[in-house]
């Protein structure tokens, strides 16, 4: 998010707060990206700040209830208020349950694909509306068409960038594995090392399709420990989401913090993936 919104943004989630009845004197930013996310003290609640501009509050928090009393990992919403989104000055704010993170800091690969296992056994019975993962390929497939968009875009790389969506998204659709409803970005930055476990956040990603596509987001150690996993299936889902993240670190419009550095990383490893180092 950017300043000029973040400081709009933090005021607007700890009026919200306020008005609830959750004194929000302070308020600690811990993820910055198109949602903030912050900290509020002394009420110690985590409000999750989003433009109200093609926001989806109201599906992620009536998904998060439901996967809450399904039993499966999940972070839980504020107790103590009403849960839904609540709208003011152009953003809707969401209170979540803040959890102290643990010592270690860290989720474990096996730690990761059990948990994952159990959010997925808990998503088979939930029935929502939600894109099928081709939608996020060729959403990157735009951006990458969009010179104007990803102008930093050598052309044999962009190429190399439309080949890769292009021939890995018709592997994984033709392999014809099952598909399920999926978190849809299940990477670290989405998941909280806690007393609890490891449990899962931010739901606006969801998407319906193979197990293997959530699966690529986590650590390369998880696989082996996610039953019945299909480990071809799951590196190419590896190399597919490689591919869109990279695409998505040369956005033009892109904030996240080292974000061209991380564009060049991926790009390196879709040239070494397929031979061209």
């Amino acid at each position: 998010m950017r300043a000029s919104e973040a400081a709009r943004a933090v005021a607007v989630a700890r009026s919200v707060a306020a008005s609830l009845g959750l004194p929000a004197d302070e308020a600690a930013v811990l993820h910055d990206s198109n949602k903030l996310t912050l900290r509020l003290l002394p009420a110690d609640t985590l409000a999750r700040v989003a433009p109200a501009d093609g926001q989806v509050a109201e599906f992620e928090v009536g998904l998060a209830r439901r996967l809450a009393e399904a039993g499966c990992p999940v972070g839980a919403l504020d107790p103590r208020v009403e849960p839904r989104g609540y709208e003011r000055d152009g953003f809707v704010v969401t209170l979540w349950r803040y959890y102290a993170p643990e010592a270690a800091g860290e989720v474990t690969p096996a730690a990761f694909a059990r948990a994952l296992a159990r959010l997925h056994a808990g998503m088979r019975a939930v029935d929502v509306p939600a894109p099928r993962w081709t939608e996020r390929v060729e959403r990157a497939r735009r951006f990458l068409a969009d010179h104007g968009r990803t102008p930093g875009l050598a052309p044999a790389d962009r190429a190399l960038l439309q080949e890769t969506l292009r021939s890995t998204a018709e592997w994984i659709a033709a392999r014809g594995a099952p598909e399920q409803l999926l978190h849809g970005e299940p990477h670290p930055g989405n998941v909280l090392a806690t007393a609890h476990g490891p449990l899962f956040i931010d739901w606006e990603t969801c998407c319906r399709g193979p197990a293997e596509f959530d699966l690529a987001h986590g650590p390369e150690e998880a696989g082996p420990h996610y039953p019945g996993v299909d480990e071809e299936l799951l590196c190419r889902c590896r190399l597919l989401v490689l591919a869109i993240v990279t695409v998505w670190r040369w956005d033009r419009e892109d904030l996240f913090p080292d974000g061209r550095r991380m564009g060049e990383e991926g790009l390196a490893r879709i040239r070494a993936a397929a031979g061209r180092d």
